[in-house]
């Protein structure tokens, strides 16, 4: 489930970026290139922070219902 929102979120971010990226003029002067290149450094950061959720993330594997039973047991024993 989480996969898919990552994958959401790196539309949402292509999507941004082909609105705004003909629009931003990286060589103004002024705050209008420091913002240009803040606004495209902020969307790099969120692709590769998505990308790296979405490549990296944990195999979760389900474990047998008889390895929960033990291990409940085990954390009932230890809290007593």
């Amino acid at each position: 489930m989480k996969k898919n929102r990552y994958l959401l979120c790196l539309l949402v971010c292509g999507f941004f970026l082909y609105f705004a990226v003909p629009r931003l003029n990286i060589f103004g002067e002024g705050l209008e290139g420091i913002f240009a290149i803040s606004w495209l450094a902020f969307a790099l950061i969120v692709i590769a922070g998505n990308l790296t959720s979405l490549l990296y993330s944990p195999k979760k594997s389900v474990p047998s219902t008889s390895i929960q039973v033990q291990e409940r047991k085990r954390s009932r024993a230890i809290n007593r």
